[in-house]
């Protein structure tokens, strides 16, 4: 697979230059950002995911004690939430890392034509940060609905209500970075 992943990554590379040179500056973002993504999928994703979720956790769990709302096991990646009586344990995951958001995010701002070099540094840190805290933010939120309305609103809260606070939060970072950057007051 590596052998594979490496001639794919030089024939982006050959890509890239052929479509820098022609002027083709949309292809060019497409190419570019697609193929950083995939890569980073290859290379990036199996080194950062556990350390994601073990911070997502750990930060998310602090959040937790001091609200005493639910306890946290880092070293797990678990999160356990007492209400009524009952305990349900939340297993945070790939999917939850935010590792998937954070590697697009990423990709798209290094081949967006308007941010110079060191600009697209601080913005990809603050964006990793952003959307690492805005996962945090998520975590919590469905931890408090289970707190207070038990288990049975898990689905609803999970894959309903902390989808869309998520996604709304991303849509306010790629409006910021993306689109506000090329507005013209």
């Amino acid at each position: 697979m590596n052998f594979l992943a490496i001639i794919a990554f030089c024939v982006w590379l050959y890509l890239l230059t052929v479509l820098k040179r022609g002027k083709l500056e949309f292809w060019y973002f497409c190419v570019g950002s697609i193929g950083l993504f995939l890569f980073m999928l290859i290379w990036l994703q199996p080194l950062l995911t556990t350390p994601l979720t073990k911070g997502v956790t750990l930060v998310a769990g602090i959040i937790g004690q001091l609200t005493t709302l639910y306890d946290s096991y880092f070293q797990y990646s678990i999160l356990f939430i007492r209400n009524a009586g009952q305990v349900i344990s939340l297993y945070i995951d790939y999917e939850c890392s935010g590792i998937i958001e954070i590697m697009a995010f990423s990709a798209l701002l290094w081949f967006f034509p308007v941010y110079k070099f060191y600009e697209k540094i601080v913005v990809n840190i603050v964006g990793f940060l952003y959307i690492f805290l805005a996962n945090v933010l998520r975590i919590f939120v469905i931890c408090v609905m289970i707190h207070i309305w038990g288990n049975d609103i898990y689905f609803l809260a999970h894959t309903v209500f902390g989808r869309i606070l998520f996604y709304a939060l991303s849509v306010a970072l790629y409006f910021y970075v993306f689109t506000k950057s090329q507005i013209i007051f």
